[in-house]
């Protein structure tokens, strides 16, 4: 009313809300199931069938499901990408994973692991900081999380115990690991039944993180270290959730100033960044959404209220 002095305020949207403004307007259809069972109660058979979008006949996952590669041919990172989603929504299992299996018999290294790009990737665009190459290695960064995903979730195949092995081995041998060698790592040791094992494993490289400054503990010295800071891992990068073995590695304070500078990266746009993903407008663009809903769960999976859509 005029003359009263009264003023209208218009709500500020939670960081929720906001978020789904964001995945609305550009993501893909898998990503919009995958927000919907997660913040809106939508179901995950309507998930499992986004992501079938992108199954091929030979049981593995294609067509740029992990953005970082393009194309329509199965890939390693197309399935460890399927299997999270699978995971997340309760259903790792049955006939769907016994094909996946098949396929991962068949690109499987001679070590029974998982290179990083199978060579069928030639011919088709990739991430620079993903080569094509002829006779691949095995590589922790893909094997360890699908083994671990594998056995958090009982599925038992046959090319589990060579791939276990192998993960072993490489957990056993890491002395000089990157961030994303860590985090497999971690991926693996969450899943895996020997957990006395596992616990001695995690523990060893916890104090490896922190002797060799592979986290940055506090978000006011990114500045000062000479990487780019889309390039900075923090604690709550390597604790998605609570359950991990890596939260004995970070104190309260340490994994609350990560989780407070996760929240502050949402974007005006509503949704998060995602590291590394430059190399293509396409790649960038579809790598926000599943960044955005990662970080989301992250959050809540921590007791953050992230709010109501």
């Amino acid at each position: 009313m005029a003359g009263t002095g009264a003023t209208t305020e218009t709500p500020i949207a939670s960081s929720l809300a906001r978020a789904a403004r964001f995945i609305w307007l550009t993501a893909r259809v898998l990503e919009q199931r995958r927000f919907a069972y997660h913040f809106l109660g939508g179901g995950s058979e309507a998930v499992e069938t986004a992501l079938a979008a992108y199954l091929n006949e030979d049981g593995g996952y294609g067509h740029g499901l992990e953005p970082d590669l393009r194309g329509p041919v199965s890939q390693p990172l197309h399935t460890v990408h399927a299997l999270r989603v699978l995971d997340s929504v309760g259903r790792c299992g049955g006939l769907r994973v016994e094909r996946l299996c098949r396929y991962l018999t068949g690109v499987s290294t001679p070590d029974g692991a998982l290179p990083a790009v199978h060579p069928s990737q030639r011919g088709f665009p990739a991430a620079p900081y993903l080569p094509v190459v002829d006779d691949p290695p095995s590589d922790l960064r893909t094997t360890g999380p699908v083994v671990g995903l594998l056995h958090r979730n009982q599925v038992w195949h046959a090319w589990l115990f060579r791939a276990t092995d192998f993960c072993w081995a490489a957990v056993d041998a890491l002395r000089e690991p990157g961030p994303y060698e860590v985090r497999a790592a971690v991926a693996f040791l969450d899943g895996v039944p020997d957990r006395g094992r596992a616990e001695a494993a995690a523990d060893r490289l916890g104090r490896m993180v922190r002797e060799r400054g592979l986290v940055l503990l506090d978000p006011r010295d990114a500045d000062t270290l000479p990487v780019p800071p889309d390039r900075h891992h923090y604690p709550h990068q390597y604790v998605p959730a609570p359950g991990s073995l890596a939260r004995r590695w970070f104190t309260d304070e340490e994994l609350t100033r990560s989780l407070d500078h996760l929240a502050a990266q949402q974007e005006a746009d509503g949704g998060w960044p995602a590291a590394g993903r430059q190399w293509s407008p396409a790649a960038a663009l579809e790598a926000r959404p599943p960044a955005t809903i990662e970080a989301l769960r992250t959050l809540r999976a921590h007791g953050r209220f992230v709010g109501g859509a």
